[in-house]
């Protein structure tokens, strides 16, 4: 299947085929440019060491692309415009121009991978400061990748119709807003629906950026720098492990008025994982749209005034400002949308035009993903999926995998330690001091007094309490199980009813109660939790610098099947692990290798289709990808929840 955007072949047509600018100047900017100079005089640097000029290479390559034109039976409109913009390309170089859009959507990119990592941290906190249950913990996790998965739909079909630039500054202004409510939001339901709506606006950032930047791109330079781009993807990662480390463990930069409204530090991180989004948003108001873009929409001035630009500014900043932009006529398709949409909406209220050209613009990206299952591209569209899927499941079920299992070894180890008293007698004493990691079976307590104390995974079995008096008492994990309770006073305690499980409860009293859940500083903010997740960031920096380096010398195909290989290896391994160190690294190693083939299937799906559906392809994958996160990431929490052997009883089962 030929890719009209990938093989791009040189030709100058008639002229009645092309749009012409600026016909008159063209012969006096160039005489004025070459004034003073002796091209005789001038000698290249390389000529003595054998090296070709610049010059020629490129000569060489429309050469080659006209040749290869010749022996073609036919090249329809597309692909002749797809030629003649890698000559443009060409000539505009690469230079500070692309360097400095390759900032800009880097840090959206960032903010793509930020909005991936920031519930995972959060959630230690947050379940406490919102009361969350199991259930409700597991939708919060799922919701935002929810989210991306109709923002990557959604949006990667219009920004094949309403242009790059616009849809992009749009989802990142939904992340920022988003972000800003939801670290105010106080109950568990509009945190939720801030979290969704934030995900379907960062969803479709991913796909918008890498048809943007591609588009940008010469031909022999989009596999390299596109991978290079990926690099942010692991920055938004260190820098969100980074940020909560420093953050959420602070208590002291929350505030609150009264017991209603509460902002702990897990709030401001909220606040802070917007600031690429911001930094993006704002870079992207000095950035132009994608002429090539433009042209595909028969936007010719628009699109001939921004190559003009980027070869401009890439020239001067190399020291060449006398390089003149010296392309006149560039090949344009015939398309009839817009003059479609602009008829239909010219007539009318504003309310009747919005709603005129929203289903138009609805019906037209729907064709248009209707289109990648058309005969041309049915195939290729189709194995696209099942890999996107397939590395989709595996990556992100790992990714949840790997977390939960250090904290069931953790778990492990800390029930190793536990203490067991049995048949202990306490009369009128004081417990002024912490309890943790207890188990208190058939044991009596008479007029005893527990004052401001914390208990933690403390569990009384069979006990009996006769005039106690329990004050300013703060719990994790502790419970009464069938215990006898009688003339016992309950005094600013969170030790609700719930929590005593088949007790008697005689003459008890529960007075001021403390509302609502409370922040557990030691449990719930374990630094493992930030450390396993910054140096999982940290681990592909080594495969993203292999894939960038190699993904133009060697393709795509082979570094995606050598990482995959690899990755397998590395679950195989996993299987034999047993201690948080050993897991920790064949993380890092999995996630290192495995970052390969993520680019390589990227740069993939970019050259595979056409300007027209690029985005919109993109973004149906980018929604598979997400919907076997979700998938994904639920069968293995699913599995990790009903079968975790300790690791004695998994040894002795091998």
């Amino acid at each position: 299947m030929a890719d009209p955007y990938h093989n791009n072949i040189y030709h100058q047509g008639d002229g009645d085929s092309y749009r012409t600018y600026g016909q008159g100047g063209q012969d006096d900017a160039a005489s004025d440019v070459t004034e003073g100079h002796d091209e005789e005089d001038q000698m290249y640097e390389g000529e003595y060491q054998g090296i070709p000029h610049p010059d020629e290479v490129k000569a060489a390559r429309r050469a080659a692309r006209a040749k290869a034109r010749t022996m073609a039976d036919g090249v329809s409109d597309q692909e002749e415009l797809a030629e003649q913009y890698e000559d443009i390309m060409e000539d505009c170089g690469h230079g500070k121009f692309q360097w400095t859009l390759f900032v800009v959507l880097g840090l959206a990119l960032m903010a793509d991978s930020v909005e991936c990592f920031v519930v995972a941290l959060v959630l230690p906190s947050a379940e406490k400061d919102m009361c969350l249950s199991h259930a409700e913990k597991g939708m919060l996790g799922l919701i935002v990748f929810l989210g991306m998965m109709f923002g990557a739909f959604i949006w990667g079909g219009l920004a094949d119709k309403v242009g790059r630039r616009k849809c992009l500054i749009i989802v990142l202004a939904m992340n920022c807003i988003s972000a800003f409510f939801s670290s105010f939001a106080q109950g568990y339901g509009f945190f939720l629906f801030f979290r969704l709506f934030s995900g379907i606006g960062i969803g479709g950032s991913v796909p918008i950026v890498y048809a943007y930047f591609s588009e940008f791109l010469q031909m022999d330079k989009r596999g390299e720098h596109l991978s290079w781009l990926c690099m942010f993807w692991m920055m938004g990662g260190i820098y969100a492990s980074f940020t909560a480390w420093g953050i959420i463990p602070r208590y002291g930069w929350g505030f609150s008025m009264g017991t209603e409204f509460q902002f702990h530090s897990w709030r401001v991180f909220v606040l802070v994982c917007a600031l690429p989004a911001i930094a993006a948003c704002l870079g992207l108001m000095f950035m132009p749209e994608s002429p090539r873009f433009l042209l595909e929409n028969a936007k010719h001035d628009e699109a001939w005034m921004i190559l003009k630009q980027v070869h401009d500014t890439n020239w001067r900043a190399k020291g060449e400002p006398e390089r003149v932009f010296t392309v006149t006529q560039i090949k344009t398709p015939k398309t009839q949308e817009d003059e479609f949409i602009e008829i239909q909406t010219a007539t009318g209220t504003a309310f009747q035009r919005w709603v005129v050209r929203t289903l138009t613009l609805t019906k037209l990206v729907m064709k248009n993903v209707l289109s990648l299952f058309g005969r041309d591209l049915r195939l290729a569209t189709l194995l696209m999926a099942i890999i996107w899927f397939t590395m989709a499941f595996s990556f992100y079920g790992l990714s949840v995998w790997f977390p939960d299992m250090i904290k069931h070894l953790q778990h492990e180890e800390y029930e190793s330690k536990v203490k067991v008293f049995n048949r202990e007698k306490v009369e009128q004493f004081h417990f002024n001091f912490s309890l943790e990691n207890q188990v208190h079976k058939e044991g009596e307590y008479i007029n005893d007094k527990f004052i401001n104390i914390e208990m933690k995974s403390v569990k009384f079995e069979d006990s009996l309490f006769v005039d106690c008096y329990f004050e300013n008492i703060r719990s994790t994990d502790t419970i009464f199980e069938n215990c006898t309770i009688r003339s016992t006073v309950f005094y600013d305690t969170d030790l609700y009813e719930e929590k005593f499980t088949d007790c008697t409860l005689e003459n008890v009293t529960f007075l001021h109660n403390k509302k609502g859940c409370h922040l557990d500083n030691e449990e719930e903010n374990d630094v493992l939790i930030y450390l396993v997740s910054f140096l999982g960031s940290l681990a592909v920096l080594p495969g993203n610098i292999i894939s960038a380096l190699f993904m133009d010398k060697i393709g795509r195909i082979k570094i995606i099947g050598g990482s995959m290989l690899i990755s397998a290896g590395c679950t195989f391994f996993l299987f034999l692990s047993f201690s948080q160190a050993a897991i920790i690294a064949w993380q890092c190693l999995f996630c290192g290798v495995s970052v390969a083939a993520w680019n390589g299937i990227q740069v993939i799906t970019v050259e595979l289709y056409p300007t027209s559906k690029r985005a919109t392809a993109f973004g149906v994958l980018n929604a598979i990808c997400k919907f076997a996160a979700i998938l994904g990431s639920s069968i293995k929490k699913k599995w990790l929840n009903t079968n975790c052997f300790s690791t004695t009883e998994l040894v002795q089962y091998m």
